[in-house]
């Protein structure tokens, strides 16, 4: 045994194919931890020199010498096995003591491995292979670890917590150095002036970009603690697929995707669950995805052909080219081992080493027993030919017309299947639907080829080997596990659906249209259905079904926009919804139903995207065209005009929808009915409407009597139910019954929690509500407990830009200024303030209200000229906007009288007090709490201007009453005796 040795232990060198880095990382941590001196080697042998000569330079490495064996330490070369049995015994006979070995092989080895005597950590735990390990190479051991609070690699056999990437390719050849260079740059920051954590793989079609990704994920993956795969080639697909890692995860998130990929950039922000690498395999557009990206320190790694990611921060682009020579050479032969080197290094060179051309040129090689040298010439001469290749690289063409003529010819069904495959989205192409397909929905050859297991498998696994095809089974416990889906190269899948003629386009269009017709669940707005119509929308533009004329395809189209909509997907399904009406407005009657329902989705989500300007144009223009068609009760037009009315409301516009809707209730009832849904739909509409105008009394009256003809048709916990109950709870509160208002809301937060979780939305805005009656009621704590609460779930779930959200931050805002920090407030409120700018507009009655709201924090925080200013911006504002009579305009005026006494305009505030006195008591009567309010600010004014008497009057008179209706501890009680200014908090309404 060679001696050479250091005084800390023995030296080892550990050879390994790339393919096993994970074991060699480990091996060589267990042996370092015992104080021994290691270096990895990675095993390539050249194949242009004798092989016993390229075995033997292993013995040029100091020390022992530890070979980690597998199937594919034995396959790399390729050295024919004669080499490796030979060569064994002859070098490892000489040199015993220089050589140890384990194995991790799953398939036989040449039979000389028994000469080293391997140690087999093949299925072990950790615990066993380690013993296993120093016992082979004689090591104590009982002996002390150097550094046992230093983690070390993870153990083979025990995969990443979270691992879901591309399977790997057992074929896979070469790119070792390509592999190390995106490890380094990863993971050294020495390696430029910027951290890379993004690094793009940029290549041509067939470069081998995603088998790169994937082998990555495999030879590195135990370095991270969640690997996780994304198809990014369409954005709702890269969002659906990255969003499903969150409940992966254990994160405490709902159903909506938005809240899922929130709830995941926070986790890889703050370095939960470890060490991430996330892989967007397909990355053509970044404008796309960049909003799915993570910061640091999450690895991410993507693949494109395109140039858009240049000059992107912290983004590197390395450029993916195709195999050397040698790689090209080593992968035809044995993927066709008939070849020689000669032959492998000419089909080599005429496809210019593209992997994607090499790996159908040499599986169809190795099928057909055809001279390599006619197949060569086959791809050089179509080489040749101008009219050729114009719309592939090189020879696609004549190599993949050669093979798919084979497939046609030997197994015509299986050829059949594979026409009807390019009909869907090549990434995930669902087989499985094609098994579960009603009988007689599939043209005859092919539903006899799926009524048979045997037949169907073979035929799929003929497709593996003979074409771009790859397979990826179902995971579960079956002795036969399924094949779950199929993957076909993007370019390949373009190249079929152009060889077919256009009646056969057609045919392939009607069955995959009627496959996915057949999967259709028709409840998009059932959680439980959400999967299914995640697996189909992808493939309904692939499989032609924006043309199709039928009505259940239609109805799918549609389903499937419902569902983004219900999930919350508005971006995606404006796209959807924009890409549909190009096809339906060319190929259906303006007046056809499916593309008035489709019109009206599409104003629907622009609305609930808060894309209100384009929203309310057309659904004025559909109004317009219905109306000129249609008598005034066709339920068509009064739908469209419900819709237009909820469009309005949005946009402020609280006249016009108050009569929409109006209309739209009675023609419902006269229809349907006063208790069908359509009816109670629009008339709570209706309640929103007068309750923004202003009209409180008339509202509750409204929302009674919906919440009771729900109660009685539904079932009291039903969603719509508590909807009803909450809006009506809320008209209590502001006509000033805080004690009902709070009873009523605490039963429904409780009802919520019994069929919902708490990051429903329903549940937050109830909680919403639920804290500011408290907050009215006098219970301070709790409330801003609540608010906060509320606050941080609403943009979590809905996102920090949704008109929720800021409803939501808007009072919790002006509760921070009265009840907290004060820093804290101006910065809500100045945040809202200038989303509600950007969303709505200077002129909303929202962007008024919430600067008035600001104006009150900057009077807290002593910026009084300022607070001044905004109080004028907003009484006028609102005024103009609304009218001077609205409760939100008196507001306002409250609000300014108090600003003008605070800088000394004792006239102006007292002549403005008495004007509000009179307008409010008149539009909401003595007893409400801003009449009360605004007779305190009086009784100031007056007595500023030195007139106590007529100031005691309204004092009394205020104090009086507000004990009577609120009790005489209320805070709003205790501070008129104590003559503290009251103020007026606008609440922006959610719709």
């Amino acid at each position: 045994m060679d001696s050479r040795s250091t005084a800390e232990g023995r030296h080892f060198t550990i050879s390994y194919a790339g393919f096993n880095r994970p074991w060699a990382a480990w091996i060589a941590h267990q042996l370092t931890a015992r104080g021994h001196q290691v270096v990895t080697q990675r095993w390539d042998p050249r194949v242009d020199v004798p092989f016993e000569e390229e075995f033997g330079a292993l013995l040029a490495a100091p020390g022992h010498i530890v070979l980690v064996l597998d199937n594919w330490y034995f396959g790399l070369g390729p050295i024919p096995e004669d080499d490796w049995e030979r060569t064994l015994r002859k070098t490892v006979s000489q040199h015993a003591d220089r050589f140890a070995a384990v194995t991790v092989a799953t398939q036989g080895v040449p039979d000389s491995v028994s000469l080293l005597n391997p140690a087999d950590l093949h299925d072990l735990d950790e615990q066993e292979a380690v013993r296993r390990l120093l016992r082979r190479l004689s090591i104590d051991a009982s002996g002390p670890l150097t550094a046992p609070d230093v983690p070390g690699p993870r153990f083979p056999n025990e995969p990443p917590a979270v691992l879901d990437t591309y399977r790997r390719n057992r074929r896979f050849t070469g790119r070792d150095a390509e592999l190390e260079r995106i490890r380094a740059l990863l993971t050294d920051r020495r390696t430029g002036p910027e951290t890379v954590d993004r690094l793009v793989l940029r290549g041509a079609s067939g470069s081998g970009k995603t088998q790169m990704a994937a082998e990555y994920t495999h030879r590195f993956g135990n370095d991270y603690d969640v690997v996780w795969w994304v198809d990014a080639t369409h954005r709702a697909k890269a969002r659906e697929r990255l969003a499903a890692l969150a409940p992966r995860l254990g994160l405490p998130v709902g159903e909506r995707i938005g809240e899922r990929i929130r709830s995941l950039h926070e986790a890889m922000r703050s370095m939960q669950h470890g060490r991430w690498l996330l892989v967007f395999d397909g990355a053509e557009d970044p404008a796309q995805l960049m909003d799915l990206l993570p910061g640091r320190p999450t690895h991410v790694l993507l693949t494109t052909s395109t140039s858009g990611w240049t000059g992107m921060p912290g983004t590197r682009v390395l450029d993916i080219h195709p195999f050397t020579r040698a790689e090209s050479i080593a992968y035809v032969r044995r993927r066709a081992p008939r070849l020689t080197a000669v032959e492998a290094d000419r089909l080599a060179a005429t496809v210019r080493d593209l992997p994607l051309l090499l790996a159908q040129s040499a599986a169809w090689l190795h099928a057909n027993d055809v001279p390599a040298g006619d197949y060569v010439r086959l791809l050089r001469d179509a080489d040749k030919d101008p009219e050729k290749g114009t719309l592939y690289p090189l020879n696609f063409r004549t190599a993949w017309t050669t093979t798919l003529g084979t497939l046609r010819e030997r197994d015509p069904k299986a050829a059949e299947l594979l026409s009807l495959l390019a009909f869907f989205s090549p990434n995930e192409i669902p087989v499985r639907l094609l098994t579960e397909i009603r009988y007689g929905d599939l043209p005859p050859s092919l539903d006899e080829l799926v009524r048979d297991p045997r037949s169907w498998h073979l035929a799929l696994r003929r497709l593996s080997e003979y074409t771009a095809v790859r397979l990826d089974y179902q995971q579960g416990l079956s002795d036969y596990p399924a094949v779950e889906k199929v993957r076909m190269h993007r370019l390949y899948h373009r190249f079929l659906r152009e060889t077919l003629s256009a009646p056969e386009r057609q045919a392939c269009t009607d069955t995959a249209c009627q496959v996915l017709v057949g999967a259709d669940p028709r409840r998009p707005g059932d959680t439980r259905d959400w999967e299914r119509y995640a697996l189909l929308l992808p493939h309904l533009g692939f499989a032609g079904a924006f043309d199709s004329t039928r009505t259940a395809v239609q109805e799918l189209v549609l389903n499937c926009i419902e569902y983004l909509r219900v999930r919350g997907e508005h971006r995606t399904a404006l796209n959807l919804c924009n890409e549909v009406l190009e096809h339906w407005q060319r190929n259906l009657d303006p007046h056809h139903s499916a593309l008035l329902s489709l019109q009206l989705r599409l104003c629907h989500i622009l609305r609930l995207a808060s894309r209100y300007s384009e929203a309310e144009e057309r659904g004025r223009a559909v109004v317009r065209r219905l109306a000129d068609v249609q008598p005034a009760d066709q339920s068509e037009l009064v739908r469209a005009k419900d819709g237009l009315g909820s469009t309005l409301l949005a946009v402020g516009q609280f006249t016009q929808a108050r009569d929409l809707f109006t209309e739209a209730a009675a023609r419902f009832a006269d229809q349907f009915g006063t208790e069908a849904p359509p009816t109670l739909a629009s008339r709570h509409n209706l309640g929103l409407a007068l309750l923004l105008l202003g009209r409180y009394t008339e509202a509750r009256a409204i929302h009674r009597d919906v919440l009771q003809i729900r109660q009685r048709r539904l079932r009291s916990r039903h969603h719509l139910t508590l909807l009803s109950g909450t809006v009506y709870a809320r008209l209590i509160r502001l006509q000033g019954d805080y004690s009902e208002s709070l009873s009523r809301l605490e039963q429904i937060v409780r009802a919520l929690r019994k069929i919902s979780d708490e990051r429903h939305p329903q549940s937050i805005l109830a909680d919403h509500q639920l804290a500011l009656a408290r907050r009215r009621a006098g219970d301070i704590t709790e409330a801003g407990e609540r608010l906060a609460d509320a606050a941080r779930r609403a943009a979590q779930v809905l996102g920090p830009d949704h008109p929720d959200t800021l409803v939501v931050e808007a009072d919790y805002a002006t509760f921070l200024r009265e009840h907290g920090d004060i820093r804290a407030a101006l910065r809500y409120a100045e945040s809202v303030r200038a989303q509600y700018d950007l969303l709505l507009g200077p002129r909303h009655p929202y962007t008024i209200g919430t600067s008035g709201n600001l104006g009150l924090a900057l009077g807290r925080a002593g910026e009084h000229q300022q607070a001044l200013a905004l109080a004028e911006e907003a009484r006028h504002g609102m005024a103009e906007a609304l009218g001077d009579d609205h409760p939100w305009t008196l507001g306002c005026a409250l609000n300014l009288s108090a600003a003008r006494s605070r800088a000394y305009d004792t006239q102006g505030a007292y002549e403005l007090s008495r004007d509000t006195v009179r307008r409010v008591t008149r539009v909401l009567g003595t007893a409400h709490p801003l009449t009360l309010s605004a007779r305190t600010a009086l009784a100031d004014d007056l007595r500023n201007l030195g007139r106590t008497t007529e100031a005691a009057g309204h004092e009394e008179d205020a104090v009086r009453v507000l004990g009577a209706t609120l009790g005489p501890e209320h805070l709003n009680t205790r501070d008129a005796r104590r003559r503290v200014r009251p103020y007026w908090d606008f609440e922006p309404q959610s719709l």
